[in-house]
């Protein structure tokens, strides 16, 4: 009887103390508060919004959030930068949520897919997946081929029917009282609840958090700090021809007025704006900053040391052309099979554009700034007359009409030969061949200022 007694007592303990555990266990879960990161993706995605979700997500990571919620309201953008995104979400290793506050088209709705849940507010629509041009027509079937196939693996990853997200993409795709042939499918919030693209209507952010219990939490709205703005506002095409402009101007500006330092310390701080933005965001790669230096080597080499213009200059044009338009591109190496067309074309253009412009600046502007007021506030433009109480250097003063030759070629800066001397010089902004007969026309400080008579 005692036994039975103690055997009693012993499961009552136990039972109670299983209760009591389990008690405390749901107290600490329900005290528990939740850190909520919430990001945007509300507008084209690109390569500015692929560094975006990159920094978010890292973000996330370091302050250990809990949840995700990214609200989304995109008409999509370039296929790649959605690809590179889609990874970063699956790779994630907390929930994330989407809630599509209007529209999650085209590469937004592959994104939505991605997310491990989609909640979408009243009026929202969801899918249009079809890839077009920069013109709006349908791209070539291996980009839809490419998009359907991505489409179809990101929803069976998560659960849901393959085969509606591929018909998000192809209009040839029938479903069964879902589709019918010569339409791609674009979910209203009730159809896409009915369908299980979505998990509920909501209103709002909080009332996600609301369905999945979350009673105690904290909501961190993520946003780029000053620094990752910066970089968003360089990784832009308009932005990269123009200081593709800056870059040879200064250089030229620098060699026209040499010692000046303000050009080409303008010329290093806008190709270091260039790049760094690129290389941030994942698409300058290091042959291609490579390639580029390269290029431009030749370039200084072509105008500064080898006479006339040759396999040199060609080729560095040609290089210095082409890894710009790299720099831009989220290409695999030379692989262009999935870059969207008018991503190479805006990429070209802005390379081409930057590059033209800067020729154009230099043969049509170059010597009327260096005669401007603003430019003489940076440099020493002035001529130390005697008239003003200079001294003037006499042998200098005594070249003034003697004729000599160019020593090296004058782009428009180099060295010349008067009386079996050499002197530095430069010219009214014309190029003189090596060994053409030159004739000093002024003397400003130790630099003697030439123009061309023509060969020896």
């Amino acid at each position: 009887m005692m036994r039975k007694l103690l055997f009693l007592l012993g499961i009552a303990l136990s039972a109670s103390f299983s209760a009591f555990s389990q008690q405390n266990t749901k107290i600490k879960t329900t005290d528990h508060t939740a850190r909520v990161m919430v990001m945007d993706i509300k507008a084209e995605i690109d390569a500015r919004m692929l560094r975006y979700v990159k920094v978010a997500l890292a973000h996330a990571e370091k302050t250990k959030a809990d949840y995700v919620v990214v609200e989304m309201d995109s008409y999509g953008g370039g296929l790649t930068e959605a690809k590179d995104i889609v990874e970063l979400i699956m790779n994630f290793k907390k929930p994330i949520w989407v809630f599509v506050n209007s529209d999650a088209a085209s590469a937004g709705a592959l994104i939505s897919i991605a997310c491990d849940s989609i909640y979408m507010s009243p009026g929202a629509s969801i899918g249009a997946a079809t890839v077009v041009e920069g013109d709006g027509k349908a791209a070539p079937d291996k980009y839809q081929s490419y998009m359907r196939s991505i489409m179809r693996s990101t929803a069976e990853e998560n659960h849901r029917n393959p085969s509606i997200a591929e018909g998000m993409v192809d209009e040839r795709v029938v479903i069964d009282s879902i589709k019918q042939a010569g339409k791609v499918i674009t979910f209203t919030t009730n159809e896409a609840i009915q369908y299980h693209y979505c998990e509920a209507k909501v209103n709002s952010i909080e009332e996600i958090l609301t369905r999945n219990k979350l009673a105690h939490y904290t909501v961190d709205h993520f946003e780029l700090s000053a620094v990752e703005k910066i970089i968003a506002f360089f990784l832009n095409p308009f932005i990269s021809g123009l200081l593709i402009l800056c870059i040879i101007g200064g250089i030229y500006f620098e060699f026209q007025a040499p010692g000046t330092v303000f050009p080409i310390a303008a010329a290093l701080v806008a190709l270091v704006l260039y790049l760094v933005p690129y290389y941030l965001g994942g698409l300058a790669q290091y042959w291609e900053i490579i390639a580029l230096m390269v290029g431009v080597i030749l370039l200084l080499a072509e105008i500064f040391i080898i006479p006339g213009f040759g396999v040199a200059g060609i080729f560095g044009i040609t290089l210095t052309v082409v890894s710009l338009v790299l720099i831009m591109l989220n290409n695999d190496f030379f692989n262009f099979e999935y870059v969207p067309l008018g991503d190479i074309v805006k990429a070209t253009l802005a390379a081409v554009g930057g590059m033209t412009g800067g020729v154009l600046l230099l043969f049509f502007g170059g010597a009327k700034l260096t005669q401007t007021k603003a430019f003489a506030r940076i440099a020493l433009t002035d001529t130390q007359e005697s008239a003003k109480g200079y001294s003037v250097n006499a042998s200098s003063k005594e070249l003034i009409g003697k004729t000599g030759v160019a020593h090296t070629v004058l782009r428009p800066s180099g060295k010349v030969i008067i009386d079996e001397q050499i002197y530095d010089a430069f010219t009214r902004g014309e190029y003189i061949q090596k060994d053409e007969a030159i004739e000093v026309i002024s003397s400003e400080g130790v630099t003697l200022k030439v123009k061309s008579v023509g060969k020896v």
